[in-house]
């Protein structure tokens, strides 16, 4: 297959299906200068290229399709593969974070690696929470994978419900260790990734007691496995917790600690402190705990952008090529992608698919620089940051597991064939919507942080920026009319955001003055709060990518083209939530009838990019690993090669036959001669 990066050159494929060929030719902007737009610019995307034809071009990382695999097998092959990445990027001497990032996704993009914990959680807890002596003493050994971990807080019976957890770490000031167990069933540690098989090492999340004092939870380090053979310390059971919908080559698995003793110093240190003594002291920066855990979450957020991106790559590919159903008798199949209603399931999705990248790189960003502040001493943003990465992650995920089943479902039948490629981005985005904070409830944490300042404002405080439209009049009149003008659009997300705000609060108030108690009154509310935070978040969404349109340096066609991805996005999230705009009359019956004429109206002005905008995501074909979504458009040509090298193609005639069928044949056969 041909590459999107080989094909961006300028030089096309030999073979090109004429319609993907005239849907390149007729665009109204530079695809290319999109992909520049969209990574940074020039120097950034050709070098993120190389970096991902080192991977792509290597025959050794791409030996075998884990399609066929057993799991036992694809678990074999993906440590083999994450070894050998290891040594190879030792080889090139790639030490910037973010080109091993694009080299290692290059390489397992579909499949995961059994090292990604220990390179993400483990070692990001490391840095972020441990002494200054702590990281000195483990991250060393954890780079040369002497020690390999991962990040186990979930338990059976307590995920992101943190203060529930029941693992304990008891310090025994006589020996000077922790003792630590999970005391019951629901407190063993389940699904960390990795845990199951691979790692050596852990970072426990547990109820730390001290001198009868009930400490709340910190991360322990815990050696689970010898460095000499592997096998389970004393007291320690561990394994993998068996097959799962999506990421069948990653071992996750469950743990359990009986009287484990753990040094003191085990304990990462970097925000609270037990003593020799037993004696426990919180530090400053206490509210960084959990730190690691929003720069994770910042990062899932580009990985639902990436996902999407995907998704909508291959299902607009594969529309502009598939032909089917005539509109005119008289004329021959038409592209799927002309129907109207096959444009209103990609072409939103496709703008959501640009708003998350937008987001998400506004994400990754603001974590630097606010990460850089905390480390000044000042903790004024954190709060925003924890609210944004939860409720981003929450609103994100959720939209992107929908999105992409959306769009398996508009490539008919083939979406459903593993060939498509739609299948693996599902079965391993789905997951994203539970793991690192089941998505209710990392909604309702942002919904925390907009009550407070829900109170503040009432409490006479001036707002800051990202939350100022809270402090505009309440009950306004929109101003949109049909050139759906940027401002007016932001306007009626952030009047949607700020209106359901002000409701939860007031739903609260009112069930509190009626007696019930404040987390009674949360509880009876929170269908509602879960609502607010999400508006919260897309209300921010928006903002970013109205920021974006607004950058000087932006090519005139591309601004264009992007201009109209905004206002679909807009449109078709107004119109998704048409009764929060009518309720009060923010939106007339006219405005609204006009919003939906104009979101259908998009599709139209959006057909002719389509095939140039998922063009300018930049997706290899290797990456995509998708049959019907391949650059060159050559669908039904390497359908039919795929389904040759199955391997129940190995031979006319299957075993099975001569066991089973022949047997059956013959009976039926001799009982119609009697």
């Amino acid at each position: 297959m041909e590459s999107a990066s080989v094909a961006d050159t300028g030089k096309m494929p030999s073979k090109t299906n004429p319609d993907l060929q005239k849907e390149r030719d007729r665009a109204s902007f530079d695809s290319l200068q999109m992909t520049y737009f969209l990574y940074d610019g020039p120097e950034k995307v050709r070098r993120r290229r190389f970096i991902q034809n080192l991977a792509l071009s290597d025959h050794k990382i791409r030996q075998k399709k884990f399609t066929y695999l057993t799991r036992d097998e694809a678990y074999s092959e993906s440590m083999r593969k994450a070894v050998y990445l290891q040594n190879r990027i030792k080889e090139l001497n790639l030490t910037d974070p973010y080109e091993v990032a694009i080299f290692n996704y290059a390489a397992t993009a579909h499949e995961g690696s059994p090292l990604g914990l220990h390179f993400s959680m483990f070692l990001q807890t490391l840095q972020g929470m441990g002494t200054k002596e702590q990281v000195n003493h483990w991250v060393p050994r954890s780079n040369r994978l002497e020690i390999i971990g991962t990040y186990a807080q979930t338990e059976l019976g307590h995920g992101t419900f943190i203060r529930g957890l029941e693992t304990t770490a008891t310090f025994d000031p006589k020996t000077d260790e922790f003792v630590m167990n999970t005391p019951s069933l629901t407190s063993m540690k389940w699904w960390p990734g990795a845990l199951g098989k691979t790692t050596n090492h852990a970072i426990v999340m547990a109820q730390v007691y001290t001198r009868g004092q009930h400490c709340g939870v910190y991360p322990i380090i815990v050696q689970i496995r010898s460095l000499q053979n592997h096998q389970p310390m004393p007291g320690v059971t561990v394994g993998d917790i068996g097959p799962k919908f999506g990421y069948a080559a990653i071992d996750n698995g469950f743990l359990k600690l009986d009287n484990v003793r753990v040094p003191r110093l085990n304990m990462l240190m970097k925000h609270a402190v037990v003593e020799k003594d037993g004696t426990f002291r919180k530090l400053a920066y206490d509210k960084l705990t959990y730190g690691s855990m929003m720069l994770i979450r910042s990062y899932i957020v580009y990985d639902m952008a990436r996902s999407l991106q995907q998704a909508c790559t291959i299902a607009i590919r594969y529309s502009a090529v598939r032909r089917q159903s005539k509109i005119n008798p008289q004329e021959r199949e038409p592209q799927v992608l002309d129907f109207q209603t096959q444009q209103s399931k990609l072409f939103p999705h496709l703008a959501k698919a640009y708003a998350f990248h937008l987001v998400a790189t506004e994400m990754i960003s603001l974590y630097t620089r606010i990460s850089e502040d905390v480390a000044k001493g000042d903790l004024e943003n954190l709060p925003k940051l924890h609210a944004l990465s939860a409720g981003l992650k929450a609103f994100t995920s959720l939209v992107t597991s929908a999105g992409i089943e959306q769009c398996r479902m508009a490539c008919g039948g083939h979406g459903y064939a593993q060939l498509s490629g739609l299948p693996k981005i599902y079965e391993n985005i789905t997951p994203a919507v539970t793991y690192e904070g089941e998505y209710t409830v990392m909604a309702l944490q942002t919904a925390r942080f907009l009550m407070k300042w829900c109170t503040k404002l009432q409490m006479g405080e001036t707002l800051p920026n990202f939350i100022a439209y809270l402090g505009r009049k309440p009950n306004r009149q929109s101003s949109l009319n049909s050139a759906l003008n940027e401002e007016s659009l932001l306007d009626a997300f952030e009047y949607r955001a700020a209106r359901l705000i002000l409701a939860s609060a007031q739903s609260i108030a009112d069930l509190t003055k009626q007696g019930h108690s404040q987390a009674e009154a949360w509880n009876l509310s929170s269908v509602l709060l879960v609502d607010t935070a999400m508006a919260h978040c897309e209300a921010f969404i928006v903002k970013v990518f109205s920021q974006r349109l607004s950058e000087r340096t932006l090519d005139a066609g591309v601004r264009r083209v992007l201009t109209t991805l905004y206002r679909l996005y807009c449109c078709s999230s107004i119109n998704s939530h048409l009764g929060d705009y009518l309720v009060d009359g923010y939106l007339s019956a006219d405005q609204a009838k006009l919003l939906k004429e104009r979101e259908i109206s998009l599709f139209a002005d959006l057909r002719p990019d389509a095939v140039a905008l998922v063009d300018a995501l930049d997706m290899p074909d290797e990456i995509l690993d998708s049959c019907i979504g391949r650059y060159d458009g050559n669908v039904y040509e390497a359908m039919y090669n795929y389904a040759k090298n199955s391997p129940l193609n190995k031979t006319e005639v299957h075993d099975s036959y001569y066991k089973y069928l022949r047997p059956l044949i013959q009976a039926g056969m001799a009982q119609s001669k009697l």
